[in-house]
């Protein structure tokens, strides 16, 4: 049976490679299956999400994060198809479309967790800034497939590109330059998910402009909140950063007033760790933010053109202040932590050593001197621009997961690192 929430403006895609003329599967499938068996999304088993990877076998990686907001992505879509008046067995949202979204949502980001993406942005400035979430285009549109020294994309649909569009703040429009834009040369990108309509001038505030996301896109920030706020806050407390005497004493210390809920919740909380039952404690939260949603109607530009515009996700606000509880308890008592800071710092300065090197001998020079890169990058650099050669390191760079990362700058600076066996 024909779903008729979407149409054919939703399943055309972009760019060459592959194409999704198969039968048997939708184009909707075809984009989940290709992001499952993609290198690029093995490598997210090994990039830090809140513990560097490796450090303990149970820990969350990037991958294990990834999983789990596909997962509750989808419990999202299936209580929004069975509980809305709007939505029936010919008119649903896609389970595949927003399984893939959330699948691919951190494709693109670094090894070390955010302070990697810091310092590659710090680094790429000259160059049109680095930011996670355009690089999950970049890989998508361009990247995906390789042919010797050529690369190619996934041929996205327009539905699953506009649903990876967390933000559409160019980064010459973005005035921090920070986070929360896409590259200067992804405008393309915007003009294929919106044709008719082009997105500047719409929009008063970058806020505003980044705020405007497909029902699918918004299913995904909400299973993101849900699956981090909580996941990372039961990391923590099984790595021994958060313990009742640490909860108590940071919420003594914070200068937010808090209500008798948080209290009530805090005092929950606390009970479930000293009785080692934290974990199904937690759990039970998953539930109850995503039966939080709900399926609202709006107006804006596109919603004349596709239903992912016409509907939006309603999120009850004492879940909404909840997940931020959360949220800040994880940030206070975890990743504001000096052994954390420690470590993103230790990473970020061995990314920016070698890119710096890297710079040196591909940019800097117009025949490198030595061959640091794989057989590919080392040939495909050749003849481009810097920019071009300094997208292409950064490109390299930030799809190598946080092992190889050490592996390469023991390499070139440890004296006492370096076998045969290394070699092979």
């Amino acid at each position: 049976m024909k779903n008729t929430f979407y149409s054919d403006f939703d399943t055309e895609w972009i760019g060459h490679g592959q194409s999704k003329k198969v039968k048997g599967r939708t184009p909707f499938e075809q984009d989940r299956d290709r992001i499952i068996y993609s290198p690029a999304f093995r490598r997210l088993q090994s990039k830090t999400q809140v513990f560097l990877s490796g450090e303990f076998d149970f820990y969350r990686t990037r991958l294990t994060h990834s999983i789990e907001v596909s997962q509750i992505g989808r419990s999202i879509v299936n209580h929004l198809n069975r509980s809305s008046v709007d939505l029936g067995d010919d008119f649903f949202i896609d389970q595949d479309l927003v399984e893939s979204i959330c699948l691919a949502h951190d494709i693109g980001h670094p090894s070390f967790g955010h302070a990697g993406e810091q310092v590659l942005n710090e680094l790429m400035l000259p160059a049109g800034g680095f930011e996670g979430n355009a690089q999950n285009l970049r890989i998508l549109v361009d990247l995906f497939y390789r042919k010797k020294t050529e690369w190619s994309g996934m041929k996205p649909t327009r539905a699953f590109l506009d649903g990876m569009l967390k933000y559409k703040t160019l980064f010459n429009d973005s005035e921090k330059k920070k986070n929360h834009f896409i590259y200067d040369f992804q405008r393309d990108i915007l003009d294929f998910v919106s044709p008719e309509a082009s997105f500047d001038g719409l929009f008063g505030t970058e806020k505003e402009l980044n705020s405007f996301k497909s029902v699918e896109c918004r299913i995904m920030d909400w299973a993101d909140d849900i699956a981090y706020s909580i996941h990372d806050l039961d990391d923590g407390i099984r790595a021994g950063f958060i313990s009742v005497k640490k909860v108590r004493n940071w919420m003594e210390d914070k200068d937010v007033e808090y209500t008798d809920d948080d209290k009530g919740f805090i005092d929950s909380l606390c009970e479930a760790i000293v009785d080692d039952s934290f974990s199904s404690f937690l759990a039970r939260l998953i539930g109850d933010f995503i039966h939080a949603t709900t399926l609202g109607r709006r107006e804006n530009v596109l919603s004349g053109k596709t239903n992912r515009y016409l509907y939006d996700i309603l999120i009850d606000p004492e879940s909404v202040k909840l997940c931020e509880l959360l949220k800040m308890l994880a940030v206070g008592l975890v990743f504001h932590t000096p052994q954390v800071h420690q470590l993103e710092y230790k990473g970020g300065e061995i990314l920016r050593r070698l890119f710096t090197v890297m710079e040196k001998e591909y940019v800097e020079q117009d025949t490198p001197s030595y061959r640091l890169l794989p057989a590919h990058y080392h040939k495909g650099l050749q003849g481009r621009d810097e920019h071009e050669k300094r997208r292409m390191l950064c490109d390299y760079l930030s799809g190598m997961t946080d092992g190889y990362v050490v592996r390469t700058y023991k390499r070139l600076f440890d004296p006492d690192f370096g076998s045969i066996i290394d070699l092979i």
